[in-house]
């Protein structure tokens, strides 16, 4: 079963969180951002490029700039060095969530009522995993749902535990990208990438690790990463 986890000075809990590794990570940076005023969204560490953390974060009012990942991301890069929670090298990923954004506090899916998400639950409910359909609200500790992929004997509407999804996210849709439009006309801070159209939340800001023994310039930490010279200019963003 999933649990919840409040990090020290937290005012809400996440609902769904990591397992394994990932929980480990999850554990040593989330008070990291409650002490500059973030919150943690996920922690996910991939294959990807040999090994990358991302790291999903975002302000108490949803937003996350460019500015704000690169701040995180020098804060977490000695913390991830003492603690020195990975058996190899990695690449330090720091995102906003963007607009398809895991839900993960009862805020959350209070706060998107009305919009398509996707749902796995840890346990089979009804017979199955995964659910997805619009969220049609909050009753008690269960979020409503009417389901967009029933079968013609299965009932469209469901009510999932939140503390018993393994995930939960949005979908992109037309609507979503219109809620997001109207909320930046009113003083939202999602930026923009230089010289991009796409909104930052989908730019995640990458502080590059290096293995133990590999060749580099960057200063040598105890623990065998290696930090770069400098930050990576806000141009060399990628998407997820």
């Amino acid at each position: 079963m999933v649990t919840a986890v409040e990090a020290p000075g937290s005012a809400e809990p996440r609902l769904i969180v990591e397992p394994g590794l990932a929980a480990r990570v999850a554990a040593i940076v989330e008070p990291v951002l409650e002490q500059l005023s973030f919150r943690l969204v996920r922690v996910r560490i991939s294959g990807m490029d040999g090994c990358t953390v991302q790291i999903m974060a975002e302000r108490p009012d949803g937003t996350m700039t460019i500015e704000d990942c690169e701040r995180v991301s020098r804060a977490l890069s000695p913390v991830l060095d003492v603690a020195d929670p990975m058996e190899r090298g990695y690449r330090l990923e720091v995102s906003s969530p963007g607009l398809d954004r895991p839900l993960v506090r009862r805020s959350d899916f209070e706060r998107y009522a009305g919009h398509s998400i996707k749902v796995e639950m840890v346990s089979p409910v009804e017979g199955r995993k995964r659910f997805r359909g619009v969220l049609t609200g909050i009753d008690g500790d269960c979020a409503r749902m009417r389901r967009e992929d029933v079968a013609p004997d299965e009932s469209t509407e469901v009510r999932l535990r939140l503390e018993g999804m393994a995930e939960a996210k949005l979908v992109l849709t037309d609507a979503l990208i219109s809620q997001s439009l109207r909320r930046s006309k009113h003083g939202n801070r999602e930026t923009q990438a230089p010289g991009s159209g796409k909104h930052a939340s989908h730019k995640p800001y990458n502080h590059q690790t290096r293995q133990k023994h590999q060749t580099n310039t960057g200063h040598q930490t105890r623990h065998g990463h290696a930090a770069p010279e400098q930050d990576q200019p806000a141009s060399q963003f990628k998407g997820d």
